[in-house]
């Protein structure tokens, strides 16, 4: 190494060499390549590129247009998901909405027969105690009746007892009819 260091002169060589493997090169050879390398690295280069390609990019691609494909459908499902979701829901508010209606339908209905029925009971009360009152004016009729006859009999029976006292004698039954008829008629 020394040598090639401290003599000027091999580098001069070595520059000569290089003109002359330029010249007999041709182009490759002025830039500086060795063409047969350069094919053979050339060569190696294809074949990695191709492996490469073949073993790695083209299944990765494939792979990364296969996930495209089931992002892409995943978003329109997703987008198909929340239509469904938005008409779900669209269906659920009518649906309540409905039975809100319903529900304030039946409840007022349940309130008119409440009412109707109220006044129902109301009527059949107020004929009830009509019929009560009635019942109870016949029973004090019936009383009524009752307490006279009683007190015409008492009445009969105290005259009777007076007169016979004041006569100091017996009246028949005959007798008895007769003068109760008698005072009967003249008390009516």
């Amino acid at each position: 190494m020394q040598l090639a260091v401290n003599s000027p002169a091999p580098v001069k060589e070595n520059a000569r060499t290089t003109t002359a493997e330029a010249t007999d090169g041709g182009v490759l050879s002025s830039l500086g390549l060795n063409g047969y390398l350069f094919g053979i690295q050339f060569f190696n280069f294809a074949l990695v590129a191709c492996i490469v390609w073949f073993l790695i990019l083209k299944p990765l691609t494939k792979k990364m247009e296969e996930r495209k494909n089931l992002i892409n459908d995943s978003l329109e499902k997703v987008k198909q998901v929340e239509t469904n979701l938005r008409m779900s829901n669209a269906k659920f508010q009518e649906k309540i909405d409905e039975a809100k209606i319903e529900s304030n339908k039946i409840i007022e209905h349940a309130h008119q027969e409440a009412v109707a029925m109220g006044d129902q009971m109301k009527q059949r009360a107020k004929d009830e105690i009509a019929l009560l009152v009635q019942q109870a004016k016949k029973n004090i009729e019936i009383d009524r009746e009752e307490m006279r006859d009683e007190v015409k009999k008492e009445t009969v029976n105290l005259v009777v007892l007076v007169v016979e006292k004041l006569l100091d004698k017996k009246f028949t039954a005959e007798k008895d009819r007769d003068f109760i008829q008698d005072i009967l008629k003249e008390v009516k």
